[in-house]
């Protein structure tokens, strides 16, 4: 098995050598396996070890033991102790989903704090058989059916082409000692029912099973990487982006055959579960959106407008009498002698003596209303002339608005108030203006 894992790493993760590697070790077989392969094959490697005590006096035992180890190795040891039980209640998260977030959060602190590159952890062909069963079994699409990969950004997984069999039997053969986690006897839990009760059944209808499903990974995994290709090819072709926003042009995807799966394949990375929803966008009214954890999709008009969830902010920020804002916006107000001959949309020309202070900025509402200058001082709510100037939500949601008291001076950047444009009687001018 070390000349098998030797072979592996030279070939796939030639870059390991060199740099100092953090490996998770829970003190069960696979990663003192791991452990014992990586030393003899010359690795650099330190140990992190979490304790999520959820065991007891047995979480206790098993820190102990690799911490013991790590002495003898004079290895360097980083160790934590997690109330597991807490954060999933805080959380409102399952215990094995919660110990997972706890684990890789730590992991990216040490390796931030001590300038590890790499993450190595144990997984073998066995978790990767089990991890694609409950996928499976839960509903998935191709990617849930890939397995677990190899490497994924700075963890690498060098034990998954070999089986646990494999695993102990090397331990056995090699005299390493190892601690046995109680809860892996218990079915509680999906992956052991699957473990105890279905893979042997699997295995007795099929004594090639373990070797059959290695191959079955390999080719999903080759057709998942078709897909990504197809997917990155075709979305240049689609896709607009722009200030932090993604457009998604509907005729032009509409034209591809299966659009759904491609809608699926560039935005599941964003955490959208509500599939129906998303692809009923294609054909709903504007406005109408789909929000996920992080972003929402909202339809306008022919796009799609993928974007990050903004917080609501509702504050009101004051602007003083000839003075400065620098927050959500810069804006200046300072009074002068004469209009210019060309105005520009990022400033507005009032009528100093119609103003009262303090000014202030805010987001927009339903039901405000305003006067826009050149219309006789006619009245139209806001949310009026946002529709005729045909903007999306997130235009609507990005737009501040000026006000003096109860009444708005200016739509910043977009459209002044009838009731405080500059008139041949007016003796004082002030400029406010929207600084870069």
């Amino acid at each position: 098995m070390e000349l098998q894992l030797k072979e592996h790493l030279d070939r796939d993760f030639p870059f390991l050598k060199g740099s100092t590697l953090l490996l998770a070790v829970s003190g069960g077989v696979d990663s003192m396996v791991l452990c014992h392969l990586l030393k003899s094959l010359n690795y650099d490697i330190a140990i992190a070890h979490c304790n999520f005590n959820l065991r007891g006096e047995e979480s206790d035992g098993d820190e102990k033991f690799v911490k013991e180890y790590t002495e003898k190795e004079t290895l360097k040891f980083h160790v934590t102790v997690f109330d597991t039980i807490r954060f999933a209640s805080d959380s409102k998260l399952s215990v094995q989903v919660a110990a997972r977030q706890l684990r890789y959060i730590w992991f990216n602190e040490v390796m931030a704090d001590f300038g590890y590159k790499y993450l190595l952890t144990a997984h073998h062909l066995d978790d990767n058989i089990e991890t694609l069963l409950i996928n499976f079994t839960r509903g998935t699409g191709l990617e849930g059916l890939t397995g677990i990969p190899q490497q994924n950004g700075n963890i690498i997984r060098p034990l998954l082409p070999f089986t646990r069999h494999e695993i102990e039997d090397y331990a056995k053969q090699n005299n390493i000692n190892w601690r046995e986690d109680s809860s892996n006897a218990t079915d509680k839990y999906l992956r052991n029912k699957l473990r105890h009760t279905v893979i042997p059944v699997l295995k007795e209808l099929n004594t090639s099973f373990t070797d059959s499903f290695k191959n079955t990974i390999n080719h999903l995994q080759q057709a998942q990487s078709l897909v990504e290709d197809a997917s990155v090819i075709v979305y240049k072709q689609v896709v607009e982006e722009k200030e932090g926003q993604k457009h998604f042009n509907i005729s032009q995807f509409k034209r591809l055959p299966n659009y759904k799966a491609y809608l699926y394949q560039w935005l599941h990375p964003f955490g959208f579960t509500a599939w129906d929803d998303v692809y009923s966008l294609a054909e709903a009214q504007s406005g109408k959106q789909v929000v996920s954890g992080s972003h929402r999709l909202i339809k306008n008009r022919n796009v799609l407008i993928l974007e990050p969830i903004k917080e609501n902010d509702t504050a009101v920020y004051i602007l003083n009498k000839d003075g400065i804002m620098d927050y959500p916006i810069r804006l200046s107000a300072n009074k002068v002698d004469t209009l210019p001959k060309d105005l520009i949309k990022t400033a507005v020309y009032v009528d100093n003596e119609h103003i009262k202070f303090p000014l202030f900025v805010r987001k927009w509402q339903e039901g405000d209303y305003f006067y826009p200058i050149g219309m006789g001082g006619q009245k139209k709510k806001v949310s009026k002339y946002f529709k005729d100037e045909k903007m999306s939500l997130p235009e609507k949601e990005d737009i501040w608005l000026l006000c003096s008291a109860e009444a708005i001076i200016w739509i910043i950047g977009r459209r002044a108030d009838e009731r405080f444009k500059v008139t041949e009687e007016t003796t004082q001018i002030l400029k406010i203006e929207v600084l870069p």
